[in-house]
C-alpha cells in the first residue's frame, strides 16, 4: 500500500512474458536502448514513472490532503487522466491520450490508490466510480484480487482493493464473486490461523501460498489489517488506545474482517517489539536489514485499530531512520506523512525534517505556495533566495539519489518476502 511498487509490476511483468519460447527469443536482436521516460510537468518525482507513476502521485496527493494542502491542479489533472475510459488504470500511461485496448497491462493496485486519494479530494464522484465500477469487475471467483486481472488472487491486492472500494463507498463484505465469494472471503483466506506454528505468527497474512503453505508477510498483514477495518490509508487519529493482542484463539468468529484486523495488529506489534521495527532479508543478502516501507505501514495499521502505543517506538524509529529512504521518492515521503497522521504526530516536524514541504518539493507547486523566488534568512541572520515551490534541502540532495531510492524501492517492493 505503500512507496513498495517496482518489483510487483516486474514480477506482473515476468508472469505475462514467461510464455515465450527461449528458441524464439535467441534469434532476435537485441533491442536497441530506449529513450528515457519525460516526466510529465504534473507528476510527482523525478525517477522513471513506468512502474509506479500512478502510485506515487496517488500516495502524495493523498498526504497532502491529511497535511491540509491544495494540490496543484495540474497534479490532480494528471491523475484522472491516467485513468482508461472503463475506470481502470495501468501503472503509468505515457501517452494518456490513447486509448487503452487489450495489451494495456491494468493494475488494480495502482486503481486502488488513484480511488483513494480522488475520493479524499472531492468533486472526482464520476471517476471514483467507474474505477470503483472496474474493480469489482475483474474479482476473482475466490472473492480476492490479484495484482492483474486474471491471475491468481494475492492478499495484498485484495487489500487494497477492498480498502479503495470502503473508501469510495461501497460494501466490500456484500460483494461477492460470480462463484458467490465475498472479497472478505477471498482476503481472510491468506491470515494465518490458531493452527499456525510458531504461535507468533498467528494473526498475520501471507502473500500467497508458497508450495500450499501460509508464510508471514509484514506488507500482506499491514493492507488487510486496514481492509480489514474498512478503512484506507489515511487514517483519522483517534483517541482511543488500547493494547494490541494475539489473534483470538479460538476465534468466536473466523469470519468477522474486524477480528481479522485485530489479529494483524497484534502480530505487527510483536513484530515490532524485537527492533522496534521491521526487517526484511532482500536478495543477495545473508541477514535481514531494515524495512523501513512495512514499518510505516505497521504504524499506521496499528494507528487504524486503536493501538497508538504499540506504534510509538517505531514511529520514533522513523524519526530517525527514515530519511536516506524517503529522500526525493513522492511516495515514500506520502507514506511518512500518512504515519505521522494516523499517529496524531506533526509531519511538519518529523525528527527534524518537515516532510509535508519535502513532499511538496517532489512536484508541482500546491495551490496558494508561492511561484517566484523569495527571500528568507539563513541560520546567521543573512537574506538568502530560497527556490520556489518550498524546495528545502532534502530535494537538493534528494535528487541525486534518486536512482538509489528507485532500487530500494525494488528490493522493499511489494513481492514474496518470505519466499525469496
Amino acid at each position: 500500500m505503500t512507496v513498495r511498487r517496482s518489483a510487483a509490476a516486474l514480477a506482473a511483468s515476468a508472469v505475462l512474458c514467461v510464455g515465450v519460447a527461449p528458441a524464439a527469443l535467441a534469434d532476435t536482436p537485441s533491442p536497441a536502448p530506449s529513450a528515457p521516460v519525460v516526466i510529465p510537468s504534473g507528476l510527482y518525482g523525478k525517477a522513471d514513472p513506468t512502474y509506479d507513476g500512478v502510485w506515487r502521485q496517488s500516495f502524495a496527493l493523498l498526504a497532502q490532503h491529511t497535511a491540509g494542502v491544495k494540490p496543484a491542479a495540474t497534479a490532480v489533472d494528471w491523475l484522472v487522466g491516467q485513468s482508461c475510459a472503463n475506470g481502470g488504470f495501468a501503472a503509468f500511461r505515457a501517452d494518456a491520450g490513447a486509448a487503452c485496448d487489450d495489451k494495456t497491462m491494468y493494475d488494480t493496485n495502482a486503481t486502488a490508490a488513484a480511488v483513494q486519494a480522488l475520493k479524499a479530494l472531492g468533486g472526482k464522484d464520476d471517476a471514483v466510480r467507474k474505477s470503483a465500477e472496474w474493480l469489482k469487475s475483474v474479482q476473482n471467483e475466490d472473492g480476492g484480487w490479484s495484482y492483474v486481472p486474471g491471475t491468481p488472487s494475492d492478499a495484498n491486492s485484495t487489500a487494497l482493493v477492498i480498502s479503495a472500494l470502503a473508501v469510495a463507498g461501497e460494501k466490500p463484505a456484500e460483494l461477492r464473486s460470480k462463484a458467490g465469494k465475498s472479497a472478505y472471503e477471498g482476503l481472510l483466506a491468506f491470515q494465518l490461523g490458531c493452527a499456525t506454528e510458531p504461535a507468533t505468527d498467528r494473526g498475520a497474512f501471507a502473500y500467497q501460498p508458497a508450495d500450499g503453505k501460509l508464510v508471514a508477510n509484514a506488507d500482506a498483514t499491514a493492507a488487510a489489517a486496514l481492509a480489514g477495518l474498512g478503512t484506507g490509508a489515511a487514517v483519522v487519529p483517534s483517541g482511543t488506545d488500547t493494547p494490541a493482542a494475539p489473534l483470538t484463539c479460538p476465534a468466536a468468529n473466523p469470519a468477522d474482517p474486524a477480528a481479522a484486523a485485530q489479529g494483524a495488529a497484534g502480530y505487527l506489534a510483536e513484530a515490532l517489539k524485537k527492533d522496534g521495527h521491521l526487517t526484511a532479508l532482500t536478495p543477495g543478502a545473508d541477514q535481514p536489514t531494515a524495512d523501513t516501507g512495512n514499518t510505516a505501514d505497521a504504524v499506521i495499521a496499528l494507528a487504524a485499530a486503536g493501538h497508538k502505543q504499540a506504534a510509538t517506538g517505531a514511529l520514533e524509529w522513523l524519526k530517525s531512520n527514515s530519511a536516506e529512504w524517503s529522500k526525493g521518492s513522492p511516495a515514500a515521503l506520502g507514506t511518512l506523512v500518512l504515519a505521522a497522521h494516523a499517529t496524531g504526530a506533526d509531519p511538519k516536524s518529523f525528527g527534524g525534517t518537515d516532510l509535508v514541504a519535502a513532499l511538496n518539493a517532489t512536484g508541482p507547486a500546491p495551490q496558494g505556495a508561492a511561484t517566484d523566488a523569495t527571500s528568507v534568512k539563513d541560520k546567521d541572520g543573512e537574506e538568502k533566495d530560497k527556490p520556489s515551490g518550498g524546495e528545502n534541502i532534502w530535494w537538493i540532495i534528494g535528487a541525486g539519489a534518486a536512482a538509489g531510492v528507485g532500487i530500494g524501492m525494488l528490493l522493499s517492493g511489494r513481492r514474496k518476502k518470505n519466499q525469496l
